[in-house]
């Protein structure tokens, strides 16, 4: 590794508010985290802006953000991106929805009376969540409408020759009745309370039910888009880059942007990810001609979403000794000349456990250059130091020094 190489750590909605049970700190604030604790006297820090003006605040704009694409030019909606990784074969007339198989409550009341209660379904697993669609695909799918296998929880609907619709995330709506919420589209409302009916009996919710897990027992439809056009990562920016995620709509943006796409054994978007194997893969990249890597990791924002503070700071502490710690030590041995950008795409805040379009934190390291101060990295501390990009797209140039 000759040249100058060039990172981005993600933790995907790791900033937060102050928590009254981790002493009035942030998870950031709150969480061990040596290796961040050692950058950040060495950094620049400060806040960013991700979310465009009258944009939602979800991984989809922000991660296109902080990878330099302004999303309110390249944003064509969520599904379509997630539709690339999985190398869906999308026509201009398609229409791409997130089918995420999600936990309802099955009270004995009408279908629109019930409440959602887990947006994950426990983080299901992709083998035990596919056989599940693979039943409502029998019946559903057809001409019209053809279902896809994604990653855990996370699947695709695509709708040919249909329409883009405004449609409620399921992780904004948790706990609370979902009769408002539902498509007005009347065939997909339909397939929603049919999918139901074809899986709170499978027997392999029958099982999950039995040890105490959140049965997988409804699609919920989301994030409708039409296909994507991305310019490429290398012909924007003149790196050459790889994506290192589990996240299906991570993969999908780096297809879309013609970037390289890691396989990591054991990535799954969740708490016990494969840290040590995604920080691996990060590095075999920079050896192997990459000049850029980006390394997200899902864990702080399913934490948020779930409304666990004890998992969401192991989370961050994960990320910091597990991911952070290790990659810049090794680079530091090879003595390797690189800048690192340590950033959130967007606050989960626990008290809300959804995403929110409030400035995040950044940190941005480089290892040629000596800075000195007192600062730690967190939220508090980003907003006094008055460093601030209003424009989270133009982070990228901060980082790659253009």
């Amino acid at each position: 590794m000759s040249e100058k190489k060039y990172i981005v750590v993600l933790g995907d909605g790791m900033a937060d508010e102050p928590i009254e049970s981790l002493g009035g700190k942030t998870p950031i604030a709150y969480a061990s985290t040596p290796a961040l604790d050692r950058l950040s006297k060495l950094s620049e820090i400060g806040m960013v802006h991700t979310i465009p003006e009258g944009m939602k605040p979800g991984s989809d704009t922000a991660n296109l953000s902080v990878l330099g694409y302004d999303p309110k030019i390249y944003y064509s909606g969520r599904s379509p991106l997630e539709a690339l990784s999985i190398g869906v074969p999308m026509k201009d007339t398609d229409i791409a929805l997130r089918c995420n198989i999600v936990t309802i409550s099955e009270d004995d009341v009408p279908f629109e009376e019930q409440k959602i209660i887990d947006h994950s379904s426990g983080e299901i697993s992709t083998e035990d969540c596919a056989v599940l669609l693979n039943e409502v695909k029998k019946e559903l799918e057809n001409e019209t409408y053809q279902f896809y296998v994604g990653t855990s929880y996370r699947h695709c609907l695509i709708w040919n020759q249909g329409r883009v619709l405004d449609l409620t995330q399921p992780h904004d709506v948790l706990e609370q009745v979902i009769g408002q919420y539902l498509p007005t589209d009347e065939h997909l409302l339909y397939m929603m309370k049919r999918s139901y009916e074809i899986l709170k009996d499978h027997p392999l919710n029958v099982e999950r039910k039995k040890k105490g897990l959140n049965p997988a027992n409804c699609c919920w439809f989301w994030g409708a888009g039409t296909r994507p056009s991305l310019a490429p990562f290398e012909e924007k920016y003149g790196k050459k880059g790889m994506m290192i995620s589990a996240v299906d709509l991570l993969k999908g943006i780096a297809v879309g942007a013609k970037m390289g796409v890691a396989s990591v054994e054991g990535a799954n978007g969740g708490l016990n990810t494969n840290y040590e194997g995604k920080t691996r893969a990060a590095i075999d990249a920079l050896h192997d001609g990459y000049d850029f890597a980006y390394i997200h990791v899902e864990a702080p924002d399913e934490m948020g979403h779930q409304g666990s503070v004890e998992r969401k700071v192991k989370a961050i502490e994960y990320l910091d000794q597990r991911v952070i710690g290790p990659l810049t030590q090794e680079l530091d041995k090879e003595g390797v000349d690189y800048r690192l950008l340590v950033m959130p795409d967007h606050p989960t805040p626990i008290r809300l456990r959804t995403h929110t379009a409030d400035s995040v934190p950044y940190l941005l390291f480089d290892s040629t250059k000596k800075e000195d101060h007192i600062w730690n990295y967190n939220e508090e501390e980003a907003a006094q130091s008055g460093n601030f990009v209003a424009h989270g797209h133009e982070m990228m140039k901060e980082l790659l020094e253009q």
